[in-house]
Formats: structure tokens, C-alpha cells, sequence
């Protein structure tokens, strides 16, 4: 048994049923506050939990899923090509708009950080919370952050932002596509891509290139912003 569980496939195998199980609840229920990864996430836990065993040896298969974030995230490629000649004539907008996502944000989070008297480790940690995990991580180290608690502000914001975000737009009457798109891609990253592909293809194309764009926006900016904070609060 020790044998089984200590196996990759066993993490692979645990994972993508309880992934089943949150798309088959999403499916029954039809709302967005069921998010497949979400309910995943808590049944695993339990799983985990009730059967004492280790992340460790669940994570010898957690890491092959890991892996194939990174050739996920390139795949995003093939909408934003396909779209790409809308994304020329909205450029400016579109660029304009990226930029504010990614200064408000991260603004917002040294300002609670700050309010609730975090540490700044932790708050380094939280920074990257809006771009894509394979970015977040690599910019969570650079920074000086808590890689593992970088992954978890990730999930949370891409998981709450692709519930909350098209809701939002419905409350407010925003019905251009691409304003969803770079919202949604902006605040949520390949979460808030993959809901905005369901939505529709415009929506998930400026969704994409969004996130694109915001990755490399906060490897540029993210360093050079928190220097200035680190100097203001000194």
C-alpha cells in the first residue's frame, strides 16, 4: 500500500479525479461559485487528511501536473494568434488598460499588507498574486518571497476573479468582449483566461494576451516598484 501511495501515478490519478468531480459538480450546479479547481482543491484536502497521508508523497505526482503548466500556458498561444489582428486596431486601449491592472494591483497589495502589518516577506510573497503561476513563482524568489505561499494568492485570485469578474460585468452592464477579456486576464491570469474562453473566443483571446502582457509588465515593474516602497518605508 506504502508503495502505491508513495508512487507518482498515485498523485496524478487522485488529482485528476477529484478535477472530474468539481467539472461534473459544475456541471449539475451551473453557477460559477462551483469552480472545477476549487472543489478539486477541498477534495483533495479531505482526501489527504482522512487517509493521513503526506504532501510529500502526494506531490511525487503533483509535480508532473506542475510540469505541464508551462506548456499550458504556451498553448494559450493559438486563441491570441487567431485574434491577433484585433488586439492591433485596440492596442493602445488595451495597453493602457494592462498597465493600470497591473499598478493597481500592486498597489493593493502593499496597501493591505501595510494595513494588517505584514511582514515584508510575506507581502513580496503576495505580489505576484495576478500573473501566472510559472511567472509568480520565478518573481515571488526574485523578490525575496515565500514561493509556496505565492502559489496559494495565485489559485485564490485566479479562482475568485473568474467567478466574480463576469458576474461583475453583468451588474455594470459591461458588454464590450475585449473589456472582459483584459479584465478578466489582467486580475485573473490563466484562470481568468480559461473562464473567459468559455465565455467566448474574443473574450478569451484579449484574456490570453493579457496575461501575457502582465507577466512581463510585472517582472519589469514589480522590482523596481517595490524598491521604491522599500525605500519610502525604511
Amino acid at each position: 500500500m506504502n508503495d502505491l501511495i508513495t508512487s507518482p501515478i498515485f498523485g496524478v490519478i487522485i488529482s485528476l479525479i477529484a478535477y472530474e468531480i468539481g467539472i461534473y459538480i459544475k456541471k449539475k450546479g451551473k453557477l460559477s461559485i462551483f469552480n472545477p479547481l476549487l472543489i478539486a482543491i477541498i477534495i483533495l484536502i479531505f482526501f489527504l487528511e482522512k487517509f493521513d497521508i503526506t504532501y510529500a508523497n502526494y506531490n511525487n505526482g503533483g509535480q508532473i501536473i506542475s510540469f505541464f503548466l508551462f506548456p499550458a500556458t504556451v498553448a494559450l498561444a493559438l486563441p491570441m494568434y487567431k485574434k491577433f489582428d484585433l488586439f492591433k486596431k485596440n492596442a493602445v486601449s488595451i495597453l493602457i488598460g494592462i498597465l493600470s491592472g497591473a499598478i493597481s494591483g500592486f498597489i493593493c497589495v502593499v496597501f493591505f499588507s501595510k494595513l494588517f502589518g505584514l511582514t515584508n516577506e510575506l507581502t513580496e510573497s503576495l505580489i505576484p498574486k495576478s500573473i501566472t503561476t510559472p511567472i509568480g513563482i520565478a518573481l515571488s524568489k526574485q523578490l525575496g518571497g515565500f514561493s509556496s505561499i505565492t502559489v496559494v494568492a495565485i489559485i485564490m485570485t485566479g479562482i475568485i476573479g473568474s467567478i466574480v469578474g463576469p458576474f461583475s460585468h453583468k451588474v455594470f452592464r459591461i458588454k464590450d468582449k475585449v473589456a472582459l477579456g483584459i479584465a478578466m486576464g489582467a486580475s485573473a491570469h490563466a484562470l481568468g483566461t480559461a473562464r473567459s474562453m468559455e465565455i467566448g473566443e474574443i473574450e478569451g483571446a484579449m484574456s490570453g494576451i493579457t496575461m501575457a502582457i502582465s507577466g512581463i509588465l510585472a517582472v519589469l515593474l514589480y522590482p523596481l516598484l517595490w524598491k521604491v516602497v522599500l525605500e519610502i518605508f525604511k
